[in-house]
Order: C-alpha cells, then sequence, then structure tokens
C-alpha cells in the first residue's frame, strides 16, 4: 500500500513512479471537498462565454464526485511542452502559418493518456481501489484541481502556472477511490503582473482571471465553427491554429527548465509553414500532413478558413492567386474568407472586377455577405 510506502506526501514510490513514466510534476488532491470551481463554471456558462462550448455545460462538471460519487482522492500530473522557440517572434513570419505550441507535435492526448494508464494502473495494485483517467477528454476540471494539488496556480489568464515549468504544462488526472494524503495547494503567484492580460490581442479577458472564450483567438480558431467575426480578423495575424500569446508572455515561464529529457517533440514542419501552401490543402492532404497532431480534430475547412485570413494579413498581393483559386471551394467557409482575403490583398479596380465574375454565381448567403461587405 502507498501509505505503507513511505510517510512522505503523495508518496515517495507514487512520485517515483510518475517520473520513470516521463511526467514533469505530480502531486494529490482531495477530491470530496467542497471548491468554488463549480460556482466559477456556472458565471461563466451564464455569461454565455463559452460560445460553441456546448460540452462545458454538464453537470458532472461541477464537482469530481458529480463524474464519479466514489472518488476520493485526485492524483493531477503535469508534462512540460516548452517550446524551443519564441512565439511572439514568430507573429513576425508574416508569409508563415502560426500553429500554437502545443498543437505542432503528438497529439497531447495520446502521450499523456498512454503513461497516465500506466500508472493508473500501477496506483490500483498498490492501493486495491477502482481509478478512471482524464486527459481533457472528459467533464472534469483538471486545473481547479492542479492548484489544490500544489502543482502550481491558475493565473490571470486562467491557465495553470508553475513556478518550475511556467505556462507551459500538459495535465492529466487520476481519480480513485483509495484516500491519499493531499498535498498543498499552491499559492497565487501573479502578484501585479497584467502581462498575459494586455498582450491579449482581442481583449479576451473581461477580468483578471476571467475569459470570454468569444474573444479568444484560440477558441475562434480552433472550436468556433462558424465564419471568423469581422472584429478580430486583423488581429488573428498569422496564427492558424491556436495563440500563445498570453502563455508566452508569462515571466514565470523563465524558470522553466531549459530541457527535459520527456518534452515532447516540436515539428517544425507544422509549427510554421508557407501559407500558400497550407492553403492548397485539399482534405487528404490536410489529414495527412496533420495526422496524429490536435490540428487534425478541427478538420480541413476550419483550418483553411484560418488559414485564408493569414493570408489576407500578410500585406502580400503575391499571395492574392492562393486565395482566388478557393472562391470555388465547397465549404463556405472557406469561400467567404478568401473573398475577405482578396478584398485586404487587391486594388480595388482589380476586386471590383473580380466580384463582377465571381459574386453573381454565390448562392450561399454568408458568402455573398463578403462579397458585399
Amino acid at each position: 500500500m502507498i501509505a505503507a510506502a513511505t510517510s512522505a506526501s503523495p508518496g515517495e514510490a507514487l512520485a517515483a513512479k510518475a517520473h520513470a513514466l516521463g511526467f514533469d510534476a505530480i502531486g494529490v488532491a482531495s477530491a470530496r471537498e467542497p471548491w468554488p470551481a463549480g460556482a466559477r463554471l456556472e458565471e461563466f456558462l451564464r455569461e454565455g462565454r463559452h460560445g460553441d462550448m456546448d460540452w462545458m455545460a454538464q453537470d458532472r462538471r461541477a464537482h469530481p464526485q458529480a463524474l464519479w460519487p466514489e472518488a476520493k482522492s485526485a492524483v493531477l500530473v503535469g508534462q512540460s511542452y516548452a517550446p524551443n522557440d519564441d512565439a511572439l517572434a514568430l507573429l513576425e513570419a508574416k508569409q508563415h502559418g502560426l500553429v500554437s505550441a502545443y498543437a505542432a507535435r503528438r497529439d497531447y492526448h495520446d502521450v499523456v493518456k498512454g503513461k497516465l494508464k500506466q500508472l493508473a494502473q500501477w496506483l490500483a495494485r498498490e492501493t486495491g481501489e477502482d481509478v478512471k483517467v482524464f486527459v481533457d477528454t472528459a467533464p472534469l476540471m483538471e486545473k481547479p484541481l492542479a492548484e489544490r494539488a500544489g502543482l502550481g496556480w491558475q493565473g490571470k489568464h486562467t491557465n495553470l502556472v508553475s513556478r518550475e515549468h511556467g505556462s507551459w504544462l500538459f495535465l492529466g488526472a487520476i481519480l480513485t477511490a483509495a484516500e491519499i494524503e493531499p498535498d498543498e495547494p499552491h499559492e497565487d503567484h501573479c502578484g501585479s503582473c497584467r502581462a498575459c492580460l494586455d498582450i491579449c490581442p482581442t481583449g479576451a479577458f473581461p477580468a483578471p482571471y476571467q475569459l470570454d472564450a468569444r474573444r479568444c483567438l484560440a477558441y475562434l480558431t480552433i472550436e468556433h465553427k462558424g465564419q471568423i467575426p469581422r472584429e478580430f480578423r486583423e488581429a488573428l495575424g498569422n496564427r492558424v491554429f491556436g495563440c500563445d500569446d498570453c502563455l508566452a508572455v508569462c515571466p514565470w515561464n523563465k524558470f522553466a527548465a531549459e530541457a527535459h529529457e520527456t518534452r515532447m517533440s516540436l515539428r517544425e514542419d507544422l509549427r510554421l509553414a508557407p501559407i500558400a501552401e497550407l492553403a492548397a490543402l485539399d482534405d487528404a492532404q490536410f489529414r495527412g500532413r496533420f495526422a496524429g497532431t490536435p490540428v487534425k480534430r478541427t478538420g480541413r475547412d476550419r483550418f483553411v478558413r484560418n488559414v485564408l485570413c493569414a493570408i489576407g494579413n500578410s500585406g502580400n498581393a503575391a499571395l492574392a492567386p492562393a486565395a482566388e483559386a478557393l472562391l470555388e471551394d465547397n465549404s463556405p467557409l472557406v469561400r467567404g474568407m478568401a473573398v475577405w482575403a482578396l478584398r485586404r490583398l487587391l486594388d480595388e479596380p482589380v476586386f471590383a472586377r473580380l466580384k463582377s465574375a465571381k459574386a453573381a454565381h454565390e448562392r450561399e448567403p454568408s458568402v455573398r455577405e463578403e462579397w458585399d461587405a
């Protein structure tokens, strides 16, 4: 049994096993105590700040025991994905599409969950109690649990911040029916810093520790099913999947270790690629290029929508043919953003001639609206 193995909390054997599997952080929290996270979620939903993410409204998210009543303890693990590059500097590469650091690599769901299952199996054998494993695929709020388990604290950008790993931690959780001594919750060390709030290009933080996903570029480029609202398109810049700004600017990142033996490799061919090349991807090519990464789940149409927005922001008229080639695309999302990109890149007389030749054949109202904007 873990309790007999050591007097340390959460147990030297548990910590040793987690680190041996490649995790960079581990802690234990009670799964039974009341917490304010449920009330914060209710307010978030009441304000409609979840946008299209209807899955967030599940009642089971309110508390770990609402998900599994037998849960007594939660084991939280973290794995660093700190990038080796400067995410903010890459925003200047306007002819290339920038993919968020978490997504330009093998899907973290697969990597973390595989190792977490091994840890859970070990824990079940050691304690004789049932376990359940979660990696961002079930209605469990991992970030508040990770704060309670001492891995870090939820910063003003609402993401977890670690003194050792900055804002770059993938999280996983094991709920167990075993009673394990919890760690001390982590204190908030944001202080008066506002770096993450001030850098947000769309003002997605109504207040510190609050996020309105409907204004967040990560949400708009990944989760949002419709067209990107016009008021946010210019702010998108060359981001074609996600946004790392509020994470990358966090001053605690300087304490993140320079190298981790367990760090998941960043795929440079996905992190930053020519936007003309990305715009030309059909569905099969998209699936092949992004196989095994989080990007694939968003789908080709939404991704190319994002790429066309980046083309419109490039200021490079030489990219206009890449956008014009998509005016006949099957997806209204793609056609509509192609129109917007061309309006940005072409001189007014040239765009007017293109509109005269193409707009009359368009039957989708949302795309006609782009032509007439």
